[in-house]
C-alpha cells in the first residue's frame, strides 16, 4: 500500500510540474510603441519575478490562470491573467509626457552657438586679456605678467571684464529659456495665458536645476510647483507701486 502511494505522489508531482510552462513576450510604450527595457515581471500567483532584457522581451514560469504584473517607475503598472501559453504583447502607458525630438534651425540658435557668436563679435575682451594669468613663466622665471595688469589695473580692462560678467550672466538665462519655454511648459501644465506666463515668472527655475536635471525630474519639478500654484495663485506676488504725486497735481 505505501509503494503505491509512494508512486501516486510522485506521478502529481512529476504532472504539476510538467504543467508550469514559461510565458514569453515584449513589452512596449503604449504612446511610442517602442520596446520598453528594464520591466519587472511579476507572477503573483506563485511570487516568481524576472526582468526583461534590453530589447523587452521577458520570459517568466507561468500556467494560465496566473496572474502576471509588469511595473516600471516610469511607467503605470498593469495586469494580466494568462490565458494560454502564446507569446504577448503587453503595452505600458508612460506616467510621463514623452519629449518630442526638436530640430534645430539656423533661425533659432541654441544658447551655446548665441555665445559662440557673441564671443565673436567681442573677441577682444575674450581675447588675451581674458586668458591672462597674473603669474607668467617664461625663460627667465616666475614673472608679471603685463596682460594681467592691464586687465586688473586700467579702465578698458576693468570695463571687458564687466562686459564679459553681463554676456555670461545673459547666457545662464537663456539656457533656461531655452529649457523652460512656453511651449513645453504649457503641454506639462496645460495652463493658459495669462496664467501660464503668471506661472513661469513665479516658478522659474534657477540655473544649476536646469543644467543638471533630467527630463523626467524637471518635468516633476514643474508638476509639484504647478500644485502650489493653483493652491494659492496669488504667492510671490510683487506688492504694487506706490502712487506717484507730481508737484503740478
Amino acid at each position: 500500500m505505501k509503494f503505491w502511494l509512494t508512486v501516486f505522489l510522485c506521478m502529481i508531482g512529476v504532472s504539476a510540474f510538467a504543467q508550469q510552462k514559461q510565458i514569453t513576450g515584449i513589452v512596449f510604450d503604449k504612446e511610442s510603441k517602442a520596446r520598453v527595457a528594464k520591466v519587472k515581471v511579476l507572477n503573483a500567483t506563485s511570487g516568481k519575478s524576472a526582468y526583461n532584457t534590453f530589447k523587452g522581451e521577458f520570459t517568466i514560469d507561468a500556467a494560465p490562470g496566473d496572474m502576471l504584473i509588469f511595473s516600471k517607475p516610469d511607467h503605470y503598472t498593469d495586469t494580466i491573467r494568462i490565458k494560454n501559453y502564446q507569446a504577448l504583447a503587453v503595452y505600458l502607458k508612460p506616467n510621463a509626457i514623452l519629449l518630442r525630438e526638436v530640430t534645430i534651425k539656423d533661425s533659432m540658435l541654441t544658447p551655446q552657438r548665441r555665445l559662440a557668436n557673441t564671443k565673436s563679435e567681442y573677441s577682444k575682451i575674450y581675447g588675451s586679456l581674458n586668458n591672462a594669468d597674473l603669474l607668467s613663466v617664461g625663460t627667465g622665471g616666475v614673472g608679471l605678467g603685463i596682460d594681467a595688469l592691464y586687465n586688473a589695473f586700467s579702465k578698458s580692462g576693468r570695463n571687458a571684464a564687466k562686459l564679459r560678467d553681463i554676456i555670461d550672466a545673459e547666457y545662464r538665462q537663456s539656457i533656461i529659456d531655452y529649457r523652460f519655454n512656453k511651449s513645453f511648459v504649457q503641454g506639462v501644465t496645460h495652463l493658459e495665458d495669462p496664467k501660464l506666463t503668471d506661472f513661469m515668472q513665479k516658478y522659474r527655475p534657477g540655473y544649476y536645476l536646469v543644467t543638471t536635471a533630467g527630463d523626467y525630474e524637471f518635468i516633476d519639478y514643474i508638476k509639484k510647483n504647478l500644485a502650489r500654484y493653483l493652491r494659492h495663485p496669488k504667492a510671490y506676488e510683487l506688492a504694487p507701486l506706490p502712487p506717484v504725486k507730481w508737484e503740478n497735481e
